[in-house]
């Protein structure tokens, strides 16, 4: 008699790959989220150096003008200390945005580690029930081997009865 084959292989194997791709995916939602987290981290680095900027052209400013104020150069000054206002603010709103980028990041973190666990949950029942249905088979297996020896040792002493031979119990 052939080996049975489990009914389910295709559908264990489904859940295989379905837990391998949302492993896969996971790991690209991390990957993403740190991604993300370091363009925060660069983008506040360069407002710290507009700051920095800043503070140091206030402070070259107010040397220049130590002896007197000249028109020309103030004006450049004030400028350029506006720019640097400026930038500072499109730094902020880079990093708002920025923010709200690792939110959506955060989120999609949890999404796919959410389908990551239930792939897995998948899985490991079908596994369950796959070594439960060997269990079962082998208990079949093994009740159909004790009935074809019993089968056969009753055969074989009702030849012997027949024939007239005594059996070792009878000896």
């Amino acid at each position: 008699m052939a080996k049975p084959r489990y009914r389910l292989t295709a559908l264990l194997t489904f859940r295989e790959r379905m837990k391998k791709r949302a492993e896969m995916e996971l790991a690209r939602a991390i990957k993403r989220l740190l991604e993300e987290k370091e363009t925060l981290k660069k983008l506040e680095e360069q407002r710290e150096d507009i700051r920095r900027r800043w503070k140091e052209a206030r402070l070259e400013m107010k040397a220049a003008w130590g002896g007197g104020v000249q028109v020309g150069k103030g004006r450049v000054h004030v400028n350029f200390l506006r720019k640097l206002t400026e930038d500072e603010e499109e730094k902020k709103k880079e990093i708002e945005v920025q923010k709200g980028k690792i939110e959506e990041a955060e989120k999609k973190v949890a999404s796919a580690r959410r389908d990551y666990i239930d792939a897995a949950k998948e899985l490991q029942i079908m596994e369950k029930h796959r070594e439960l249905w060997v269990k079962k088979m082998q208990g079949m297996l093994s009740a159909r081997e004790a009935k074809k020896l019993n089968e056969l040792g009753t055969t074989i002493h009702r030849l012997k009865n027949w024939r007239g031979e005594k059996t070792v119990f009878e000896a």
